[in-house]
């Protein structure tokens, strides 16, 4: 298995896997026309986030978006996970996990980097546990959002 970051030509991957996991977890249908201007957004503009894939045998297996949250407390950048699919067809082979141990390298490897975050529905009972498998602790922080509609 091969982790990177993902090339600009790749993300027709990073579009469907997004749609097919809107469908998935939440049962949404998201407007690829939207959603396309915004994956190519971010290989367009480095500040927006970073897309990482994971091949397994030359084929993209699963993808995940970092995205930055500067930390005050601990004078360092925070990466957070969003994002992630595994497709279908990859899943429970260590894809996620793969793609995990590489941001958790970067963040081990670097003094600019502090932590790895991510939120995930709470009804997503899957994700939690592959989560808590990796070491991620869900009971500190709750979320709680606006979205603009």
């Amino acid at each position: 298995m091969n982790v990177r970051r993902a090339k600009a030509e790749e993300a027709k991957y990073i579009i469907d896997f997004q749609i097919d996991m809107a469908r998935e977890t939440e049962d949404v249908a998201l407007d690829r026309n939207i959603i396309t201007p915004g994956v190519q957004a971010v290989f367009e503009d480095e500040s927006k986030g970073w897309y990482f894939v994971a091949e397994v045998d030359g084929k993209i297996a699963g993808s995940l978006l970092i995205t930055f949250e500067w930390s005050d407390w601990r004078n360092g950048m925070i990466l957070w996970i969003q994002s992630v699919f595994v497709d279908k067809d990859f899943r429970g082979r260590g894809v996620y996990r793969a793609l995990y141990e590489h941001i958790q390298a970067m963040v081990n490897g670097s003094d600019e980097y502090c932590g790895i975050r991510l939120y995930v529905d709470k009804t997503n009972t899957n994700a939690l546990r592959v989560y808590e498998k990796l070491g991620m602790d869900s009971q500190h922080y709750g979320m709680c959002e606006w979205i603009k509609s």
